[in-house]
């Protein structure tokens, strides 16, 4: 995949740094016994104020092998539970891995970043520019759990297994929290093809993010005409708020993306992401919820498009499906050979059959089904934000399949 460097890219809204936790059962085991956690205990609804309570939302998603981002009291409480752990310090939040993923790719871009320190001057490529409202250094980092599917935790009185891999997110971050938006943001705008927005699911101060909203929608004034705007949902905190932003912004959104855990959140219910009829009902019921140009729902078996601008993205779909199986597959360092390598590799064939039964019914639909990979250590953090960079690399490059 080769990018065109004559388009500008700018992502937003705010970055973070992550340390991403090296699953270790025996680790989890013992805090678990030393915490006396029992399976009475989970819940994946109680606030996470201490380490405690972080080790039981842990365990909580981990038995319904689910994903998820979650608050925490303090970042003392992620402090103090990475201690137990090996972790790496890496760049996250939907603009900037998005962003990393294009640089593999051979596309620059231009970030908007709510703080700035120290671990991203050093971690940020060259390729990518970026813009801040930070007026400090500052340190906040957010907690990343992988689990493989199949990962186990003793408990005092049972054992808890994972069903499927996924990740998870626990943060308390206050830039990205307030989201101050860089003077310069419109500066960029005006010379912009794509702008990503992502980062308001953290936010907690509903007149703040109104203040917000209105200054973004400010700045966005000086994108030029025919500029694409991809929207990723991220998962918010709180619904109240994500009805908040899609009333001030979905007129002027063209893609509108979520992943499997953020569509069951919109709609109340569990879905069969394997059974046709289920998943044309929770589309439907999705979009009259988010009546966007062109919503975009990315699972591990497909991706599907719908609405009246679906059909002009589907190039941009398979490019980002092929992008985010290879970072499932390799981790963070997938170049554009592991792309065309992945794309050699088989497509799941129940995804297959479902986006072709899916399809024929809704009519204005477009689907591209995931890869069957077996991969013994899977990367799970990040791969909605990998998806959303293959997506603007198709948009914006050449895919190359094979």
């Amino acid at each position: 995949m080769i990018g065109d460097v004559d388009r500008k890219l700018v992502l937003g809204l705010g970055g973070t740094v992550d340390y991403e936790l090296s699953w270790d059962s025996a680790v989890l085991d013992r805090l678990a016994h030393a915490h006396g956690v029992r399976r009475h205990e989970l819940t994946t609804t109680a606030p996470i104020i201490d380490e405690r309570s972080l080790l039981v939302a842990i365990v909580s998603f981990l038995a319904s092998g689910a994903g998820a981002e979650r608050f925490v009291a303090s970042s003392a409480v992620i402090q103090s539970f990475v201690s137990h752990f090996d972790y790496a310090i890496t760049l996250g939040g939907t603009g900037v891995r998005a962003g990393l993923v294009l640089d593999a790719l051979g596309i620059p871009s231009t970030q908007h970043l709510v703080s700035i320190d120290d671990n991203v001057r050093r971690l940020l490529p060259d390729s990518i520019s970026y813009v801040t409202a930070a007026r400090e250094d500052t340190l906040d980092p957010h907690l990343i759990v992988q689990y493989p599917a199949g990962a186990m935790v003793r408990l005092t009185d049972g054992d808890v297994l994972a069903p499927a891999p996924n990740r998870l997110i626990f943060a308390n971050d206050p830039p990205n929290r307030s989201m101050p938006l860089a003077a310069d943001l419109a500066q960029e705008l005006a010379q912009a093809d794509a702008f990503l927005v992502s980062g308001f699911n953290t936010m907690q101060d509903h007149d703040l993010l109104e203040r917000r909203l209105v200054e973004l929608a400010r700045a966005m004034r000086a994108l030029p005409r025919g500029a694409l705007v991809y929207y990723e949902d991220a998962g918010f905190y709180s619904l109240e708020f994500a009805e908040t932003v899609r009333a001030r912004l979905l007129g002027r959104i063209d893609v509108y993306g979520m992943n499997e855990d953020e569509l069951q959140e919109y709609i109340g219910r569990s879905v069969n992401l394997l059974d046709a009829h289920d998943v044309r009902r929770a589309l439907n019921e999705v979009r009259s919820i988010i009546p966007a140009v062109a919503l975009v729902v990315h699972t591990r078996y497909w991706a599907i498009a719908v609405g009246e601008g679906a059909r002009r993205h589907h190039a941009a779909i398979e490019s980002a499906v092929r992008v985010a199986a290879t970072r499932y597959r390799v981790g963070d360092r997938l170049t554009a050979a592991d792309v065309a390598e992945t794309d050699e590799m088989p497509r799941h064939a129940a995804g297959a059959a479902l986006i072709e039964a899916v399809v024929a019914e809704l009519g204005d639909a477009v689907g591209v089904a995931a890869f069957a990979l077996d991969v013994a250590h899977p990367t799970t953090v990040g791969l909605g934000d990998t998806f959303v960079g293959g997506f603007l690399a198709g948009s914006f490059g050449e895919a190359e399949s094979g």
